[in-house]
């Protein structure tokens, strides 16, 4: 049994060019277009005219009912049917075959750029004289002509324009146009006329024939055939791996190109649920992809990759309201955690299955009894730090566990066994790029903080989109100056800082805390109990605070951080 998935086999390039022409090849639309610079475009020709391979290219059978891509021709083709469908599509070589068939079969010139990466339309022609030499660097005889421009040459020892689209001038300086290369006869002919009392200038055309024409002619390039019977997610692989570019071929993108065989355009659903998306501070950096692993859970109980590629139109339709409305509750969730802008959500992975989660629930998951379970696996997620890695596995059996724990009251998620938090991890949480730091300051919000000096809960001042922050409690200009100093990555830990709205942050300066506390309790009319209880409302000893001894200060906000996270995850850290 013959278990090969492709074939390679040599193929002349007149003949792919012409199958390319007539529609038989095409592009997958999840190909992106890209356009070669005109120093690229002049070396593959010079390469096609020594017989230098330029690498394989490869093609995907078309006929597999279920790896069904929406085709479009190579840019250049003229219009052909729509009842023509492609027998291949090209997964590996667009840019080369792009290329090639707008320089040597097309009339209308090549799609370049010019150094300001401006798109332009080039045509290219053969110094047929420095072509016949051996000396020549073949480069140097590929000329480019920018479209209604002349062209400069070198005539006679002279640098002189030209308008090489006359032909007359093409036979006076012996410049031959490269779209003419399969069908020279007739310019040939006319160039033989042209010069028939010069015989040795007419000569040229014959060795010319025979050096190069008949190169490209007989030039093959090798056709990496896949078979008809390859899987989408192989396809997806493939392309990623021969991709000259560079460029990740993403889910959305081989779906997008299926979905549209079935005349339903997923792009263009995308981008109206991302412009609503977008309308939420909490939602407007999620992805594409992300929504498809979401609608992935619900229709497979998986999200890898394989499981999403696998989705057909059908699939989509059935689920994709239901997972937007998902997203929305998972982000009216969020703020109820003090979570209100994307750049605070710890795992913006961990937002595909509570999505799912929340979408599967339906209105059963704002009880609050599901509530406070789904609360407890996030924060477990969070300060476990759960999805910091690979995170398709964890997320198929959160969804999974976290489902049934809900709605039939069944065993405790394992996440809720696996997650741990150690005591001394809380001593490195410094900047955002931590989700344990952004679960702390979360929590802090959701503790109900108050600002110091604004009559506001951080919470509202959030909600009205006040210039809110994370701030040192002791200030770094005061942490600097002490003797003996202060540990910068102390001073610089969750345990020293807190939300406080930007001016609050300015009027602290960098003062001791119970020089600035009396300051700005003087400066918000408050008594000192009212100001304790708002220091308090941060997981801050008053009393602590105002004695200015930072090791105690230290100590003691980190026990009360530590009795939050246990709080919020239902369990003792590791101490």
């Amino acid at each position: 049994m013959n278990m090969n998935r492709f074939d390679a086999i040599p193929v002349r390039l007149k003949d792919l060019l012409g199958e390319i022409n007539s529609g038989q090849i095409q592009l997958p639309d999840f190909q992106r277009g890209w356009v070669w610079t005109d120093d690229r475009i002049r070396s593959l020709i010079a390469s096609v005219s020594q017989s230098f391979p330029i690498g394989a290219i490869m093609t995907l059978e078309t006929g597999n009912p279920n790896v069904c891509f929406k085709a479009r021709v190579i840019e250049g083709v003229n219009s052909i049917s729509e009842e023509i469908k492609p027998e291949e599509l090209i997964l590996d070589g667009q840019q080369r075959l792009t290329t090639l068939f707008q320089s040597l079969m097309s009339k209308n010139g090549v799609y370049t750029i010019d150094r300001n990466e401006k798109e332009i339309v080039r045509y290219y022609y053969l110094d047929m004289e420095q072509c016949v030499k051996d000396d020549i660097d073949r480069e140097r005889a590929v000329l480019s002509h920018r479209k209604d421009m002349p062209l400069k040459i070198a005539f006679n020892g002279k640098a002189i324009n030209i308008k090489p689209k006359q032909i007359k001038e093409q036979y006076e300086h012996a410049i031959f146009p490269v779209h003419q290369i399969f069908d020279a006869d007739d310019w040939g002919d006319g160039y033989k006329n042209y010069w028939d009392e010069n015989p040795p200038k007419k000569g040229v055309f014959n060795q010319f024939n025979g050096k190069i024409i008949e190169c490209f002619k007989q030039y093959s390039i090798p056709v990496i055939r896949l078979k008809k019977n390859a899987s989408r997610e192989a396809v997806c692989i493939v392309f990623e791996k021969v991709n000259t570019k560079g460029v990740t071929l993403t889910v959305f993108e081989l779906l997008t190109a299926s979905f549209a065989a079935h005349n339903f355009l997923l792009r263009d659903d995308w981008k109206k649920r991302s412009k609503f998306f977008k309308k939420s501070e909490v939602l407007s950096r999620l992805d594409n992809t992300s929504f498809l692993r979401a609608i992935s859970l619900l229709v497979h109980g998986n999200c890898k990759r394989g499981d999403i590629l696998s989705l057909n139109v059908a699939d989509y339709k059935s689920v994709a309201d239901s997972v937007q409305d998902g997203f929305v509750k998972a982000a009216e969730f969020l703020n109820k955690q003090g979570i209100y802008n994307a750049i605070d959500v710890p795992y913006q992975t961990q937002l595909v299955p509570l999505a799912a989660i929340l979408s599967s629930l339906g209105d059963d998951g704002w009880k609050i009894g599901p509530q406070d379970k789904i609360a407890q696996w996030y924060w477990c997620g969070v300060f476990g730090e759960m999805y910091a890695g690979s995170t398709d596995t964890q997320a198929t059996v959160d969804f999974s566990e976290v489902t049934k724990w809900v709605k039939e009251d069944g065993d405790k998620p394992s996440i809720l066994r696996d997650a741990n938090f150690h005591a001394n991890r809380i001593l490195e949480l410094r900047t955002r790029g931590s989700a344990a730091y952004k679960g702390c300051y979360a929590l802090l919000i959701s503790n109900g903080c108050h600002d110091f000096l604004k009559n506001k809960t951080i919470e509202e001042m959030k909600r009205d989109s006040d210039d809110i922050d994370i701030h040192h409690i002791f200030p770094e200009a005061w942490c600097k100056k002490q003797d003996p100093k202060i540990s910068k990555d102390l001073y610089n830990s969750i345990i020293n800082k807190t939300p406080l709205w930007s001016t609050t942050n300015k009027k602290m300066g960098g003062d001791a805390p119970s020089e600035y506390l009396d300051r700005m309790q003087t400066e918000a009319k408050i008594d000192q109990i009212t100001m304790d209880k708002i220091i308090s409302s941060h997981l801050i000893s008053p009393n602590v605070l105002r004695s200015n001894e930072f090791s105690c200060f230290i100590d003691d906000r980190k026990e009360k951080l530590l009795k939050a996270i246990e709080k919020a995850m239902g369990k003792e850290v590791i101490r």
